[in-house]
Formats: structure tokens, C-alpha cells, sequence
């Protein structure tokens, strides 16, 4: 029942992580696109890239689980991903780095999760591979929050949303 109720709950992650990161990626699409060049620019296009490949490693994760992402969720958060993308145009440089910055934390305790019910059901090879993409989502957050950190709008935002 234990094992049922942890493949149960590996699954919902991963569906999830799944539509998830094609929000992200669209959404850093747009983001890096609404910048100049700079260094910036070129590691949110890595980044970007980074949630292509989770989202790939993820599909596969679920396939073998003989699993399928939920095709409304896919949809509307793709939807979410490129509305995102195109509101860096108009929104600024600050909110788009915040928001990410929030949003990646998130991912990386997700996948520490998902990691927990990989590691209940003897899944190894899959323990590991959460875990590496909770280190870069971790790192995607540092990322985020360094490029913040000292701008005007920060300590409103904290107070406003409690990130510190």
C-alpha cells in the first residue's frame, strides 16, 4: 500500500514538474529575448536550456513509471509560459528576476520531494537525477536572487511577499 501510495505521489510530482517546466522555458524565452546583451542575457538562455532538459529527463522519469503528463495542464501552462515571456517586454528587468528567482526555489524543494518518493520505491538512477536537478534548479535560484540583490525594489518585494 506504502509502495502504491509513493508511486501515487512520485507521479503527481512529476506531472507537474513536467507542465511546470514548459512554463519556465517559455517564460525564459521571452526573458532573455526582452534583455540587451550581457551576461545576464546569456545565462537565462542557459537556463532556458536547463528546463528543456529537465523537462525532457522528467517525460522519461514518467514513461517509465507508465505514466502521462495531464494534456490540459500541458496546455495551460504552456499558455502561462509564453504570456510570461512576452510581459518581460513590458514589465522591466526587475520583476521578471524576482518572480524567477521565487519560482525557482520552489522547483528545487519539488524535486527533493519527488527524490524522497523515488528513493522509497528503490529507484536510484532516478534519486540521483531529481537531485541534480534540484542542485540547478538551487542554482538557478542563487543566480536570480544575486542579480537582485541591492535593487531599490527589493525590500518592498520582501515585505510584500516575504523572500528573502
Amino acid at each position: 500500500m506504502a509502495h502504491e501510495a509513493a508511486k501515487r505521489d512520485l507521479i503527481r510530482i512529476l506531472q507537474n514538474a513536467y507542465s511546470g517546466e514548459i512554463a519556465a522555458a517559455y517564460a525564459y524565452r521571452g526573458h532573455w529575448k526582452s534583455l540587451k546583451d550581457s551576461p545576464e542575457k546569456e545565462r537565462i538562455k542557459q537556463i532556458e536550456e536547463e528546463e528543456w532538459d529537465h523537462r525532457r529527463r522528467v517525460g522519461e522519469w514518467l514513461a517509465q513509471l507508465g505514466a502521462a503528463p495531464w494534456r490540459l495542464r500541458e496546455k495551460i501552462f504552456r499558455t502561462i509560459g509564453r504570456v510570461l515571456g512576452l510581459t518581460c517586454y513590458v514589465s522591466g528587468w526587475f520583476m521578471p528576476m524576482y518572480f524567477a528567482g521565487r519560482l525557482e526555489s520552489k522547483n528545487s524543494v519539488e524535486y527533493e520531494d519527488a527524490a524522497v518518493f523515488a528513493r522509497e520505491l528503490g529507484m536510484q538512477d532516478c534519486v540521483d537525477d531529481l537531485l541534480d536537478m534540484a542542485r540547478v534548479e538551487v542554482e538557478h535560484e542563487v543566480f536570480f536572487r544575486e542579480v537582485v540583490s541591492g535593487h531599490r525594489l527589493l525590500p518592498i518585494m520582501k515585505r510584500v511577499f516575504g523572500w528573502s
